[in-house]
């Protein structure tokens, strides 16, 4: 049967493609990206969840920024012989596409070359959504009872914090979980597939403020410039923290170290021949789970205090998000084991535990007390411009995840390859 499964999902490249289009054409920004939620792609997906046949619980999050007033989150399931439940965890929001004059096309239309499909939340995260519908249209279609039980959660608010999220859901509706139950979030990822995510670095988010006096540039004496103070800030502060926090940990091979990385600077003037009397940045720190965000908080401060007296500036620090990390997951865990053996059947190479930089909806489960990772096979494109997603990948995640839901499949699989479209199908 599992084979069976396998084939059925290696036949749906013009499915991927559809579901992938209709996605993309809903952008499901956030209302701190200007955006009005989930509320549309949620009720498409709905529709597809509806049409293979599955009931839905959808866990709404009260939200008044946006014109529904709420940002849903979605819950389907296929009954296995087990009541445990392997969980597919994707999430429905995107990030706004940024400069479109960097975009080969439209970021909000999915358009195909090859293998490949461009458009803004295309990996991130509708490929992992589109392996979770891909695995539950074969079930359903192939009147398979797969071991395991499959679960479905497609959830809103992951790229701002996830409060309106997974956080909800596992808090509102911690009994649709139980404690045996796997969780799996395709939300991270390596061209190989080798790598599973076990555990994330912390996450603190800094907003800096920093209030000089506005002036004519032709008179420079008589301003305070809080650009030249926020840029030296920037400098001190960076090279400040990486020295207060020198640490490495092998497990997060991708950056060993903590990392602290000033991001995004508002607008201050809108003419050149102003010096700006406010200038406003902010600061990206992933921090090894050992240091704790406080000191770091307090660190921070000092640094920028310190330049504020000696540029004549006055300087606010506050914290827009302080997110420690959660356990990390076992790494001889069911789950891990079940993952490690679906990526070698299907892929052909030997996982590896890693840590991430970034969070991700998994942290979050595991803070819940329940055994998550993430994982995927992926160019990492996600925030980019061009951003896409491979349509072999997505067959052969949703193929992994699939044997994860049986007790016992051929290792490796040994499934025909054909060329159809422009990629390889098992």
């Amino acid at each position: 049967m599992l084979d069976d499964v396998l084939r059925h999902i290696a036949r749906q490249r013009d499915q991927i493609v559809d579901w992938q289009r209709a996605m993309t054409a809903l952008p499901a920004l956030a209302p701190e990206n200007g955006g009005q939620g989930e509320t549309a792609k949620a009720a498409y997906l709905e529709g597809v969840l509806r049409g293979l046949g599955l009931s839905v619980d959808t866990i709404p999050s009260s939200d008044d920024r946006v014109a529904s007033g709420l940002r849903p989150n979605l819950v389907a399931r296929v009954p296995g012989r087990d009541p445990r439940t392997l969980w597919i965890l994707g999430h429905m929001d995107v990030v706004p596409p940024g400069d479109p004059s960097l975009w080969r096309q439209d970021p909000w239309i999915a358009t195909v070359d090859g293998d490949r499909i461009y458009g803004r939340g295309v990996g991130d995260n509708q490929q992992a959504i589109v392996c979770g519908l891909l695995v539950a249209q074969a079930l359903r279609v192939l009147g398979a009872t797969p071991d395991l039980t499959l679960g479905l959660a497609f959830v809103a608010d992951e790229e701002t914090g996830n409060r309106h999220g997974i956080t909800c859901l596992l808090t509102g509706r911690r009994d649709l979980f139980g404690n045996n139950d796997m969780l799996i979030a395709p939300d991270y990822g390596v061209s190989t597939g080798s790598q599973i995510c076990v555990a994330e670095k912390s996450m603190l988010w800094l907003k800096i403020v920093v209030s000089g006096r506005q002036g004519h540039a032709a008179r420079p004496a008589q301003a305070r410039n809080a650009l030249v103070a926020a840029s030296r800030m920037i400098v001190r502060v960076q090279e400040a923290l990486e020295q207060a926090y020198p640490d490495t940990d092998s497990l997060f091979e991708a950056a060993p170290a903590s990392t602290f990385t000033p991001t995004k600077h508002e607008a201050n003037v809108p003419n050149v021949n102003t010096i700006p009397g406010r200038d406003v940045f902010y600061i990206d720190c992933r921090v090894l789970r050992h240091y704790a965000l406080n000191d770091v908080t307090d660190t921070a401060r000092t640094v920028l205090e310190a330049v504020a007296r000696e540029s004549g500036v006055e300087v606010n620090l506050e914290v827009v998000q302080a997110s420690p990390s959660a356990p990390g997951a076992p790494v001889d865990s069911p789950l891990v084991r079940r993952l490690s053996r679906g990526i070698r059947a299907i892929y052909q190479v030997e996982p590896q535990p890693v840590g991430s930089g970034g969070g991700t909806v998994a942290g979050k489960a595991r803070d819940m007390g329940l055994t998550a990772v993430a994982w995927a096979k992926v160019v990492p494109t996600y925030h980019e411009p061009n951003e896409y997603s491979s349509i072999a990948n997505t067959v052969g995640d949703a193929q992994v995840m699939a044997t994860m839901l049986f007790d016992a499949h051929p290792e490796p699989v040994q499934m025909p390859f054909q060329k159809e479209g422009g990629f390889l199908s098992r």
